[in-house]
């Protein structure tokens, strides 16, 4: 007798950051079919399966885009051979300020996963402040609603953009292969009604945009959206984390983010990790140093193109002496964005610093009691090359928008470590301040 196929929430991550409103799901660094089946039988009803495609160019991007959807395909038919059906729910989870590789994600999804119904653009992400209005996507600064074109994620060197009206935004990034009118718009009227039928309607990969001010916005498309699905519709997502949230409906976290300096090992000082560039980090690595006692470790960029190997070793010296005198420590890159010629100029020097980032994470303290990874792609390099983990368990959120995952028991360097999977762009000034108090707490 064939099972009724479970419906799993798959969100594929271009940074680790998605999981920033959900607990107890996995997360993925590897996406060979075994892992995969892994997750598909997970208790969890989501997993993430981290790309850190945002890191890459877009060939790049692409091809490990693709090699996971084959991957995938190749887990869900050993599963339905083995009479354990999974319906899958495909979500692209990007970018809540509209930074990424779209379409490509969703080009590749559909190409290796569909045909689809439909697409939809669902960036809000409340946690951040981030809703869309009317068709057009806003950042909330001050509680003021600002265009998100119209601050600085919009003139990200990689991923910049002229519209937050998220029609125009999908013409300007297909090129004109998807025109602004063509997109299928549902409005807050709409999302907080019924749209059950207009869900029913869409064929052919049609572009839908989908406004949501609060998280009951989300939670009733959700619901008609996984009507219909059950119904037979098949639809991908582009998303930020609040969409993942509804699809989950997960009970509160059983762990409070209050309680999280309890995993920290043998109570002792831990290590902040500052890669993301951005204002905010910025503004919240300044408030970090002057309200905390943390001890302040600038890795020079200068010095790395000069002589990498001294500065590793420098480095290396401070964080052993700061644990030997029970101090925490802050390691950020020097501040601000640079200018390259080329696009490809700036990813080979980001990738450059990220290889860095990683040799120090794999060789921090074996005492180091808790780890801070501030910056999406900062955290999918610790998480998959410092530490070397295949899988990590999400705990729950340590501040809104802030996870923590902690290494395994038998991990052979950090077993038990906890780390927060910080996001460039969430919190005010004082966010990554109160995350270190709320951690160090036994301190």
């Amino acid at each position: 007798m064939t099972q009724t196929p479970i419906t799993k929430i798959i969100a594929i991550d271009d940074d680790p950051t998605g999981s920033q409103t959900v607990h107890s799901c996995l997360l993925l660094t590897r996406w060979d079919p075994q892992t995969l089946i892994e997750a598909l039988t997970d208790a969890a009803p989501l997993f993430f399966v981290l790309s850190n495609t945002r890191g890459m160019s877009a060939e790049d991007a692409a091809a490990v885009t693709r090699e996971i959807c084959v991957n995938l395909r190749e887990a869900l038919a050993r599963l339905a051979e083995s009479g354990q059906p999974i319906q899958p729910l495909v979500v692209s989870r990007s970018d809540s300020t509209l930074r990424g590789h779209y379409p490509v994600e969703t080009d590749i999804i559909a190409e290796e996963l569909g045909p689809f119904d439909a697409h939809f653009l669902v960036p809000a992400f409340f946690e951040g402040g981030r809703i869309t209005r009317d068709g057009v996507h806003y950042l909330l600064v001050d509680g003021e609603p600002v265009p998100v074109n119209e601050t600085e994620f919009a003139r990200d060197s990689v991923f910049g953009f002229k519209h937050a009206f998220l029609p125009d935004y999908v013409e300007e990034k297909t090129a004109g292969r998807i025109r602004s009118a063509e997109v299928e718009r549902f409005s807050l009227a709409d999302v907080r009604g019924d749209i059950g039928a207009r869900l029913a309607g869409l064929t052919d990969n049609a572009c839908g945009a989908v406004d949501a001010e609060q998280q009951s916005d989300l939670d009733n498309f959700a619901r008609q959206v996984l009507a219909a699905v059950s119904a037979g519709k098949r639809f991908l997502f582009r998303s930020a984390a609040s969409l993942l949230t509804s699809f989950a409906a997960l009970p509160p976290q059983p762990i409070a983010a209050e309680a999280m300096s309890a995993y920290v090992r043998g109570g002792r000082p831990g290590v902040i990790l500052v890669g993301s560039h951005v204002a905010k980090s910025t503004r919240q690595l300044e408030a970090l140093i002057e309200q905390t006692n943390v001890v302040p470790i600038e890795i020079d960029l200068d010095r790395l193109t000069q002589d990498e190997e001294l500065l590793f070793h420098a480095l290396i010296d401070r964080l052993e002496t700061a644990q030997h005198e029970r101090h925490s420590v802050v390691l950020y890159t020097s501040r601000g964005e640079r200018q390259f010629p080329t696009k490809a100029d700036r990813l080979a020097f980001g990738d450059r610093v990220s290889g860095f980032l990683v040799r120090l994470v794999q060789h921090l303290p074996r005492e180091t009691g808790f780890l801070i990874s501030k910056g999406g792609i900062t955290s999918n390099d610790t998480l998959s090359k410092g530490l070397a983990l295949r899988t990590a368990r999400v705990l729950g959120q340590i501040h809104p928008g802030c996870s923590v995952v902690r290494c395994p028991a038998d991990h052979p360097r950090f077993p038990d470590l906890p780390v927060v999977i910080f996001p460039g762009n969430v919190g005010g000034d004082d966010a990554l301040a109160d995350v270190f108090r709320i951690i160090n707490a036994a301190d």
